[in-house]
């Protein structure tokens, strides 16, 4: 599947590295090798998404939209419909709750397919908690689920890498591991962005005094938590705020600061991979269950609100270090992935609950 067509900043393209792999292990195997190519659908319905919300001040995830909007919709239909596959089986390190027989005994693969609820195929993690990967599934729709296997949800990394070895994929075992942007691959992100994106000036300030540190090349280079480098500063400063209407990038001195650490935030519509939300939640409006908004972070527990409108709104037990606009609130379930939704607003920062606080103690008391 190929889904970028531009040269990487080395004059490399990592898409034709991954293509020849590929082909040499269908050579392998002996099966046929297929390729295709959505890089109109990419750019229309991932990256021009990407774009947006930079614009707008938020940090996107591709990689999950690039699962649910490519993947596991083109790709798929491209299996089935073309090739005329029974189901598509992943790389992705997860597991579902449904036997490989029962994947291949459906016999449609429409959007519409009807189910009860209680039917509903559940992502489950895989077995291999540092590897899980449902993190990036968490968008994916129910009937893509269901015509889906995970073949490796079950092993740990270092088995599946004794698999490869004794069947002759050393040139696989020899790559590392792709940590870039879905699909871009690893480049400079600030290079890469300013190619779509005019650089609007504007400053970093102190979050404590209001004091200009510095200046920067535009608001949508930075993420919250992301170190900024000033000029002529020798402390390390963090960025834990972002104001677009004025280009404003607030900053605090320290890695701990309080101002990058929140309790609570509030999502759009929540996707739940099973359609609807979980029973508990339709009947009590509030449910308990664990939150991540970063794939290697550790699960935080949590009280998810539903509101009329299917938005959540997630109150952490315990404060976490920058969760971002943009980003998507992962909901778990024991070891089931409940579906994510795109975080939008966020509490009062542990800083400004702080100085609300003190100032609540300030407040002179009149007597009567």
């Amino acid at each position: 599947m190929k889904n970028w067509d531009l040269l990487d900043e080395h004059g490399a393209c990592t898409g034709d590295e991954d293509c020849e792999d590929a082909y040499r292990v269908c050579k392998m195997l002996d099966i046929p090798f297929h390729q295709v190519s959505y890089v109109k659908e990419y750019w229309h319905e991932v990256f021009s998404n990407l774009i947006t919300e930079y614009e707008m001040g938020r940090t996107p995830n591709p990689d999950i939209m690039c699962n649910k909007n490519i993947k596991f919709k083109y790709l798929l239909q491209f299996a089935v419909e073309m090739l005329g596959a029974d189901a598509m089986a992943t790389g992705h390190y997860a597991r579902t709750s449904q036997d490989d027989d029962e994947v291949f005994q459906r016999k449609s693969i429409r959007s519409t397919e009807e189910f009860f609820p209680k039917d509903a195929v559940k992502l489950l993690q895989a077995a291999d908690p540092r590897k899980d990967q449902t993190f990036f599934l968490s968008q994916i729709s129910q009937h893509a689920l269901r015509r889906t296997i995970f073949p490796l949800g079950e092993l740990r990394k270092n088995v599946v890498k004794e698999m490869a070895a004794e069947a002759g994929f050393h040139h696989i075992l020899k790559r590392k591991e792709s940590m870039g942007i879905c699909f871009i691959g690893e480049r400079n992100f600030e290079n890469f962005i300013l190619e779509y994106l005019e650089p609007c000036p504007g400053n970093f300030v102190s979050i404590e005094d209001g004091k200009i540190m510095g200046t920067h090349k535009g608001w949508f280079l930075f993420t919250l938590g992301q170190r900024a480098r000033i000029g002529g500063q020798r402390d390390a400063w963090f960025v834990v705020d972002k104001e677009i209407n004025t280009g404003d990038v607030f900053v605090a001195p320290g890695t701990s600061h309080p101002a990058l650490y929140r309790n609570s935030l509030q999502t759009d519509p929540v996707h739940w991979i099973a359609q609807d939300p979980p029973l508990e939640l339709l009947r009590d409006r509030a449910m308990q269950c664990s939150f991540r908004f970063q794939h290697q972070m550790p699960l935080v527990h949590c009280q998810v609100t539903l509101n009329p409108d299917n938005t959540v709104w997630v109150a952490l037990a315990n404060p976490v270090r920058a969760p971002t606009p943009g980003q998507f609130a992962v909901l778990y379930k024991d070891n089931v992935c409940l579906g994510s939704g795109k975080i939008m607003e966020l509490g009062p920062s542990m800083y400004t609950e702080e100085a609300n606080e003190k100032a609540k103690l300030a407040k002179p008391r009149r007597l009567i």
